[in-house]
């Protein structure tokens, strides 16, 4: 098996398994290194052994060409002269051997062991540098993180933010290091295959004393094509590198796991608590949170695995804990709470979002401090910047904008908040609205009418639409409906501004509408019916002093005829679909329930075609969890039969919407 590939992206993560990855890589260094330095060795006294060989064959070729042959008599014959002059030939051919060798062995050392030094000298000795400032870094950084994650919440925040920076800035510095060793190591790696070889290949000829060099000048054009493909790579993943040391968070690694990274854990260890540093991988389908115990500085695991399932996760309110940046997490299978502390407070963000995290009780309701805290934060955006583009959809930092709400909303700090402050920017304080409204413990316009707007925003008559919001608009809590009020006249007014700021109705629909609708539960048929949440909302903008100043129609009878004759025209104008069942659907009505059909429907009636779904729609009483809320997928299906299902189910209620809107009819004018 060859070695592992290194990901630049990997070392953002710093996780145990690319470190193990990289231990791999340098083990198989300091292997090559001690095999060159073998070889440099061994080739030298293969040097000192040809110059001995060398010399002994002059001699010999000296004593050939010195020994002269006598012959009988005073002539010699052609053979006799051919015999005395082959010795002469022999010494010749053997001192050319040698002249050949001589310069070899003058040669070798810039041949052979020249460039193997160079090799691991360059090279080698490269990487072990670049390990050296790799594992200071590494050191360095690890002491500075845990320093900054033991500072007290309670220092003075401009402290906090010069500490926050100076973690940044080593971070940085960390990872460019990281980036920087992981190209050397994968370098050194490549440079070997020809390196190393090309020297070797001359030495090897010559020892075949230039016989069998054809049988290996393949191996010489293979090498210089490796040296081409070698220089080409190396450029694009140099120029990879540059990229990821100027944006690393576009070149983020595709991970297996929802999220995954290091925590501080909260452990009691003999009656002392103490933060354990823990590398934690989290799966959102299963629900499954493993973490095991690692220490990055000196490259090992030091303890098992523990994994659990998670059933939830709260974040920790600051003034709860000494510490900054914890969160709650609690597991189906063991007691207790595990408190945990994130890298950061963007890092806790996201371990919190892939966790689905909550925000902690109490601290966002639909009181008097928070109506306070909405008026106070629109008037400084409608005074300090409703022409500023991308008004609502260019969010804040993070941190800024959970200090400004944590300010705002307590007692003891809200009457100190100064928005007028150059320190409150305008993105900060309109993501800090939309903050505090997923922040409710219910979205302001109710699961209980989640459904419902839906339905209303899927009619084909535009008037009916508004008909039918205006109606379940009227139906909220009080207060919902009170901030809900408040809210789109600030979002009719920033509209109005959409030649300077660029939100239209429709834009701010698709800021606003996930948040005020969001869905009970996550399913397919959630995901399909984003587009209607958006509609309720421009609808809701659109028609605000109406829908708000005018107190619906309570008899709700000349509604429900318009939504009749709409969906009576739409049914009228197509094809019958293969939904449509025959009229025996529908039971004979008994005397009661006839009694009962006199009332007009309700906008929230219930998808079964039975009689009982026509009630009176004055009544605010709660909808059981069998009306039309209720999500009419319970689980998540996924892909194209998701969709066909969508599109079924919608057609589906459609045509026994008319259908009973018109036996309701038929019976009312009967009656």
């Amino acid at each position: 098996m060859g070695l592992p590939a290194l990901e630049f992206s990997d070392c953002y993560l710093d996780s145990p398994l690319f470190r193990e990855r990289l231990k791999s890589h340098e083990l198989e260094l300091d292997k090559t290194n001690k095999f060159i330095k073998e070889l440099i060795k061994d080739g030298k006294a293969l040097i000192q052994a040809l110059k001995s060989l060398s010399s002994a064959k002059r001699k010999f070729a000296d004593s050939l060409n010195d020994f002269k042959f006598q012959c009988i008599g005073d002539a010699e014959t052609d053979d006799e002269i051919c015999i005395a002059k082959s010795l002469q030939e022999f010494a010749a051919v053997l001192q050319n051997l040698e002249d050949e060798r001589t310069r070899m062995i003058e040669n070798a050392s810039d041949v052979l062991i020249m460039p193997l030094e160079r090799f691991r000298k360059e090279q080698i000795s490269a990487a072990k540098e670049a390990k050296k400032k790799y594992d200071k870094e590494t050191e360095k950084y690890c002491a500075v993180l845990e320093k900054h994650l033991s500072l007290s919440a309670k220092k003075k925040e401009s402290h906090l933010h010069e500490a926050d920076n100076q973690v940044d800035h080593v971070r940085q510095h960390f990872y460019e290091v990281s980036l920087e060793y992981v190209f050397k190591v994968q370098e050194v790696q490549e440079r070997k295959m020809f390196d190393f070889v090309e020297p070797v290949r001359p030495t090897v000829c010559f020892l075949l004393n230039l016989f069998w060099s054809s049988e290996i000048s393949k191996y010489k054009t293979t090498l210089k094509i490796t040296r081409n493909r070698f220089e080409s790579t190396r450029s694009e993943v140099e120029s990879l590198m540059r990229k990821m040391k100027e944006n690393p968070h576009e070149h983020k690694s595709v991970s297996q796991h929802t999220m995954e990274g290091y925590l501080f854990v909260l452990e009691k260890r003999s009656f002392v608590s103490t933060w354990v540093k823990y590398y934690c991988t989290y799966h959102r389908e299963p629900k499954k949170f493993t973490m095991v115990l690692f220490d990055p500085k000196s490259g090992g695991k030091t303890g098992e695995e523990e994994s659990f399932i998670l059933k939830s996760c709260t974040r920790r309110k600051t003034e709860s804990i000494e510490k900054r940046f914890c969160f709650d997490v609690e597991a189906v299978d063991r007691p207790g709470m595990i408190t945990m502390q994130a890298l950061s407070e963007e890092d806790r963000r996201l371990w919190m979002e892939a966790m689905d995290g909550r925000e902690p009780v109490g601290l966002a309701q639909l009181d008097v401090t928070g109506f306070n805290v909405m008026k106070k934060f629109i008037y400084a955006v409608e005074t300090r910047g409703i022409d500023e583009q991308g008004l609502y959809r260019i969010v804040g930092v993070s941190s800024k904008v959970q200090k400004l709400l944590s300010l705002a909303m307590d007692p003891k700090t809200c009457a100190d908040v100064e928005l007028d402050n150059p320190e409150w920017e305008i993105k900060t304080i309109t993501s800090a609205i939309k903050h505090y409204l997923r922040m409710l413990p219910a979205p302001l316009m109710t699961y209980q009418y989640q459904r419902s707007f839906i339905k209303a925003a899927k009619m084909d008559n535009p008037e009916a639409r508004v008909t039918e919001i205006h109606a379940l608009v009227h139906r909220l809590p009080e207060k919902n409906r009170q901030m809900l009020e408040l809210l789109m006249k600030h979002l009719a007014n920033v509209a109005s501004h959409h030649q300077f700021n660029l939100m239209t109705i429709a834009n701010l629909g698709v800021v606003f509408g996930p948040t005020l609708l969001r869905p009970q539960e996550e399913t397919v048929a959630a995901i399909m019916e984003l587009k209607f949440q958006n509609i309720v909302v421009e609808i809701l903008i659109e028609h605000h002093e109406k829908i708000f100043r005018d107190v619906p129609n309570s008899s709700g009878s000349s509604t429900n005829m318009q939504l009749n004759l709409s969906r009576r025209r739409s049914t009228q104008n197509k094809a019958p679909s293969c939904s449509e069942r025959p009229l025996t659907l529908f039971h004979t009505p008994t005397h009661s329930q006839k009694g009962e059909l006199a009332t007009a429907p309700s906008p929230t009636s219930p998808r079964s075609p039975s009689w009982p779904m026509f009630s009176a729609p004055s009544s605010p009483q709660p909808i059981s969890s069998a009306s039309s809320d209720s999500s009419p997928v319970g689980s998540v299906i996924t892909g194209r039969k998701a969709r066909a299902l969508y599109a079924c189910k919608a057609e589906h209620d459609s045509e026994l919407s008319f259908i009973a809107g018109t036996v309701f009819e038929n019976t009312g004018s009967g009656s």
